[in-house]
């Protein structure tokens, strides 16, 4: 991508970047190592920039979850609960018990509308759960959503008849879906980056 298409109050979302997702005994092998380093550059820069950022959190609703509301996995990990309020541009907050932050408090497309935000960036955990899910409804409801892979992580899963894939694998299926399927454009984090400070 080149400075052009970033338009100049694109949303950057954040999605569930919280400290239950740092237990691996619960969600099993990740990819990704660098996926904070690259939130945490993409927050400074569209926070310097003045652009607009959603922070999301899940509270989820399933007992035994890292990342029940009460428990300290429900926190925001503390790169990211730092930077909230620092920004030149717009913040809000979004909670959510679903895979979509469209279906959190407070509503996240109203918010986006009374914004004028066409374009928004995803970025967070997990790559395939709610990342992937926010970008598909996301392009479902006509905005253009950039997806920033390498601002993302998941973990191993295991699905119907014993099938396995690693986060990798996951990772790489949900790109190909997301920009294959015409949903969004699968970006970096130093393209982003670029853009914003253009």
């Amino acid at each position: 991508m080149n400075e052009r298409e970033l338009h100049s109050n694109a949303a950057l979302v954040v999605i569930d970047v919280q400290k239950g997702f740092d237990d691996p005994e619960f969600w099993g092998p990740r990819d990704n190592p660098d996926a904070e380093d690259n939130i945490a550059a993409l927050l400074d820069a569209w926070q310097t920039s003045g652009r607009p950022v959603v922070f999301v959190r899940h509270d989820s609703p399933k007992p035994g979850s890292p990342l029940r509301a009460g428990q300290e996995g429900n926190d925001l990990k503390d790169f990211v609960a730092e930077r909230r309020g620092r920004g030149e541009g717009p913040e809000l907050f979004v909670t959510k018990t679903v895979n979509s932050a469209f279906y959190g408090t407070p509503d996240l497309r109203e918010w986006f509308e009374a914004q004028g935000i066409r374009q928004f960036v995803v970025s967070g955990i997990q790559t395939n759960m709610c990342a992937e899910t926010t970008a598909r409804m996301g392009g479902n409801l006509g905005y253009e959503v950039l997806f920033a892979l390498d601002a993302t992580h998941t973990f191993d899963l295991t699905g119907p008849y014993g099938w396995q894939l690693s986060a990798e694998e996951l990772a790489r299926a949900t790109a190909v879906t997301l920009q294959g399927g015409g949903f969004a454009e699968v970006v970096t984090t130093a393209e982003l980056v670029a853009a914003a400070k253009g």
